[in-house]
């Protein structure tokens, strides 16, 4: 296919041999299957905040640490720079949250750079070697869901100790290899001590997975690990290795349910919304 202007840089360089498909469209990039080298992988090219339609990008980004005072300034004043300057730190947060939670033992994408706004990584495949389908086009029998929502429940629970909440956690960023769930797409990943929005974005994470996964196991719409794990992380007691029982004794209302399901819904017809522009596209291809 044609190379895409914003991937022409790395061609140039070296970096990208072959741009082979377009995999993919999303709220905040564009996806490409490209070969480097011997290795076929993955290029996220991010979009422009202008073209970007990540919803409530503030909530997310609330906490991020600038070191520089320039840049802070120049971000709040909304200069040219500080547009630029935050493009940057949206970009390289997904670069840092990836690499800590893969630290901290969870699945993730291996990633192999980020240059000019576009992050070079792993393409994740099934065992025939094509492109590992998302967990929401995936069916499962009730034990296989129960074993799986453990798992991210675990994953969940070590992105936390690592002082991290996904933050848009749901069965559309979750691939599903030979081996199981791997977790995808961390931009928007949140401070869970410097975030004011960590605890609701936590339980609308644990909530989006609880949901999918009780689809084919009900029993799981019982559980409550965002509470348990919120509970336990403020009292400096969850650890990696904590056993979580999805109990939880404190008070049912103490989370907004309705604001959490309100969000949910904006995530789905967000998904919706991109897959219908999907089809469009493919019609006009």
């Amino acid at each position: 296919m044609k190379v895409p202007k914003r991937l022409q840089p790395l061609v140039d360089d070296g970096l990208i041999d072959e741009v082979l498909s377009r995999l993919m469209s999303g709220k905040e990039a564009d996806i490409f299957i490209v070969r480097c080298g011997a290795d076929v992988r993955c290029a996220k090219v991010y979009k422009d905040a202008a073209k970007r339609s990540f919803k409530k990008a503030a909530q997310y980004q609330e906490g991020r640490k600038v070191r520089s005072g320039r840049r802070a300034r120049a971000m709040e004043k909304r200069s040219s720079y500080g547009r630029q300057q935050q493009e940057e730190i949206w970009q390289n947060a997904e670069v840092d949250a990836l690499s800590r939670i893969a630290s901290a033992g969870v699945r993730v994408p291996e990633v192999y750079g980020c240059i000019d706004g576009v992050l070079l990584m792993e393409l994740v495949t099934d065992d025939a070697g094509d492109v590992a389908p998302r967990l929401d086009d995936v069916t499962m029998s009730a034990e296989q869901a129960l074993e799986d929502h453990a798992v991210m429940m675990h994953y969940v629970r070590l992105m936390l100790c690592a002082g991290l909440v996904h933050g848009d956690l749901s069965e559309f960023n979750v691939l599903v290899d030979a081996y199981g769930p791997v977790i995808i797409d961390l931009p928007q990943a949140v401070d869970a001590a410097a975030n004011n929005n960590a605890e609701a974005m936590l339980a609308r994470d644990v909530n989006n997975m609880t949901r999918y996964y009780a689809e084919f196991a009900p029993t799981l719409l019982s559980t409550r690990y965002a509470e348990e794990m919120w509970a336990l992380y403020e009292e400096g007691e969850l650890k990696p290795e904590t056993e979580l029982t999805g109990l939880f004794e404190g008070p049912a209302d103490g989370a907004d349910v309705d604001a959490v399901m309100e969000e949910i819904k904006a995530v789905m017809q967000e998904e919706r919304e991109r897959q219908e522009r999907l089809q469009d596209a493919e019609q006009e291809a």
